[in-house]
């Protein structure tokens, strides 16, 4: 089956990719610089993770196509195109801090169809298949089957540019007293992951890159998850909220209410019965 085998050969490439990164990991870092922000960096740790995975991809499977993170873009002849994060969590990474990870994707005519998440601090990798669910190194996982607000525990992220991080303020200062907790991890693709396996009850984040969250998203909804868009701040680029089915429609109330919304009301009204 070409599901199966696109799984086998993300989980490889990513792996793979993985122990480059580890190898280098908590060594001085090389040819770091700066993207979006003075803050949003990328070192040359990210771009050898990314030729290496597209090389890996490439020998088995030519007529595909690449989006990669770090620039790497090719036309697909197959109808299949592979999203790449060769390295999710580059500040942590840089920082010395063991949260971060590589994030594969594929997508064909209709969508994701193919995401795998390799997180090497953990040795977990998580990985799904449209139709065939979502596992945590081969075992099945499912959602939080959280239906209250108050007692969520809820993961985010945030932009690097400074407008949007004034306006994701905002959000956080309403969610906050309206939940379990804030997690802020750093890597986008294992929140979604971590939600996906129940260690999250929820998860939003916008502004987000389709790299971001395509593996990441493909999982939570095989996990049994809910994953809906949430419009970004400024007209940048979208993000999602995520949860299980009890909970998402009060979480994404919450987080997408405007300002002089009533928080008291959303809150209440996530208590169920």
């Amino acid at each position: 089956m070409v599901h199966q085998e696109l799984v086998e050969l993300a989980a490889h490439a990513a792996r793979a990719a993985g122990d480059l990164l580890m190898s280098r990991f908590r060594h001085p870092a090389e040819a770091v610089s700066t993207k979006t922000s003075p803050t949003d960096l990328v070192s040359k740790a990210d771009r050898d993770s990314e030729r290496l995975i597209t090389g890996l991809i490439s020998e088995k499977r030519g007529d595909d196509g690449f989006l990669g993170e770090e620039g790497g873009a090719g036309e697909s002849s197959s109808g299949y195109r592979w999203i790449i994060d060769p390295l999710d969590g580059t500040v942590n990474y840089l920082f010395g801090i063991p949260v971060w990870c590589v994030s594969i994707a594929v997508e064909d005519p209709t969508g994701t169809l193919v995401g795998v998440v390799h997180d090497p601090n953990r040795n977990e990798t998580f990985s799904a298949a449209r139709g065939g669910g979502a596992t945590l190194n081969d075992e099945p996982i499912t959602v939080s089957h959280c239906d209250d607000l108050s007692q969520a525990l809820i993961g985010t992220g945030f932009a690097y540019d400074t407008a949007s991080r004034r306006a994701q303020a905002e959000v956080v200062a309403r969610v906050l007293p309206c939940v379990r907790d804030i997690r802020r991890a750093g890597s986008a693709a294992l929140d979604l992951c971590w939600l996906a396996c129940g260690r999250f009850d929820g998860f939003y984040e916008a502004v987000m890159e389709v790299w971001d969250n395509a593996a990441g998203a493909l999982i939570v909804k095989e996990a049994g998850g809910v994953v809906s868009d949430l419009p970004a701040p400024h007209g940048t680029s979208h993000g999602l909220v995520a949860s299980g089915p009890r909970l998402h429609d009060d979480l994404r109330a919450l987080v997408g209410a405007r300002a002089n919304s009533p928080t008291s009301d959303l809150h209440s009204r996530s208590k169920r019965t």
